[in-house]
């Protein structure tokens, strides 16, 4: 078992070529959309790949287990691999053989790069009434587990300063307790630069089932959580959703968490900078 996991884990690709001739009828339409589509498939839910194979989902679940996968996920996550090589994507074209300086600079190129490319994606309709719907709420919770749970945490520290009432949730339980006390007077952000972080996807649902307005922060426009949104903001992504692990879809939020912010606190005028002052008297005395 172990070396046929290996053995998936190294070519989803081929894999799913090597088992086609044995698959039924309706599995191979699936396969087909995944073999001719791998780049879109790997942000598809179940629904949409079924959809789009013409099948229905529990189909596309017979098939992920008769290509020898796990489940779906595990799917996504090798055809992933597929599309990028994870140690091409973390070093940005860098060889153990580059001097320091090539190394910063390759390093300082791809991050600008992420910058220009976020500048360059947002929309300005969409980013306008963000910020109008945060300085008009009554509440904000900002949502994010692991790295966006930390971006989540950042906003909460600039929102507050701005008098605004807002919290920021890491944990799953919390997410859906706080998703369920909103109402149409609140604001929900979620950050997920997969887009496809199913604790977040759900506090976000929850939170718009409840009537509160909605915002996401992700890398991909066609992920679970820009769809469930009511308005998405995307940053860009120069490595695969499941991938991870680079700083780079970690700057690219907080540009976009920054123009937020930066609108905001303008928009609001005197009271931005009366209540930033508060904030920056309050915590004074914890300097040296």
């Amino acid at each position: 078992m172990l070396e046929q996991d290996q053995q998936v884990i190294r070519g989803g690709l081929a894999r799913i070529r090597s088992v086609y001739s044995s698959l039924a009828p309706a599995e191979r339409k699936v396969a087909d959309v995944v073999l001719e589509n791998y780049k879109q498939a790997i942000y598809m839910s179940v629904t949409q790949l079924a959809e789009a194979s013409g099948v229905g989902e529990s189909t596309v679940i017979r098939f992920c287990q008769s290509a020898g996968f796990r489940g779906y996920q595990e799917l996504k996550l090798v055809l992933s691999r597929d599309l990028v090589d994870p140690a091409e994507d973390l070093s940005e074209g860098i060889s153990p053989h580059d001097p320091l300086e090539s190394i910063v600079k390759k390093v300082g190129h791809a991050n600008t790069r992420c910058i220009d490319d976020t500048v360059k994606l947002l929309d300005m309709r969409a980013l306008d009434t963000a910020v109008n719907w945060l300085i008009g709420a009554r509440r904000i919770e900002f949502y994010g587990v692991g790295q966006s749970g930390v971006t989540a945490l950042d906003a909460k520290y600039r929102f507050v300063r701005l008098g605004l009432i807002c919290d920021a949730l890491t944990d799953s339980h919390l997410q859906m307790m706080s998703a369920a006390t909103l109402d149409e007077r609140d604001v929900a952000l979620g950050f997920s630069f997969s887009g496809s972080t199913k604790d977040v996807v759900e506090a976000i649902a929850k939170a718009k089932e409840r009537g509160a307005r909605t915002i996401c922060i992700t890398a991909y426009p066609r992920s679970p959580l820009a769809e469930t949104a009511d308005i998405k903001l995307i940053a860009a992504a120069s490595e695969t959703p499941l991938g991870g692990g680079s700083l780079r879809s970690k700057i690219a939020q907080l540009l976009v968490l920054d123009v937020l912010y930066i609108t905001a606190a303008l928009r609001l005028g005197t009271k931005a900078r009366v209540y930033n002052e508060l904030a920056a008297e309050a915590v004074l005395h914890k300097l040296y």
